[in-house]
């Protein structure tokens, strides 16, 4: 039976509930986070393996997993330029008036 024209119809009331998610999808990402959690199982003899036959490569992964669990500092630019100058020519005042001072 089809959907007939003019029924108040808001949404599918016998299939899946809105939000819920897809098995497959559900299944899925279950066996992602299995892989993930046998590979963290071997993840510091792995890393040693790496280490003593390339210490370079070591460092490398060393940070790139960094990322992960230290966050990033975003740079930030600053123009300042109006103080700078005033206080360079507070500092200018101040030694020309101290140095006819002394005369």
């Amino acid at each position: 039976m089809g959907f007939n024209k003019g029924n108040n119809w808001n949404g599918n009331k016998f299939g899946r509930p809105k939000g819920s998610r897809n098995r497959s999808s559900e299944m899925q990402k279950i066996n992602v986070q299995r892989a993930i959690n046998e590979g963290l199982d071997f993840l510091k003899e792995d890393y040693q393996k790496i280490r003593e036959e390339d210490p370079a490569k070591a460092v490398t992964l060393l940070l790139k997993m960094m990322e992960y669990s230290i966050p990033k500092l975003k740079s930030v630019d600053m123009n300042v330029e109006g103080q700078i100058n005033s206080k360079i020519e507070q500092i200018t005042i101040n030694i020309n008036r101290s140095g006819s001072n002394e005369h």
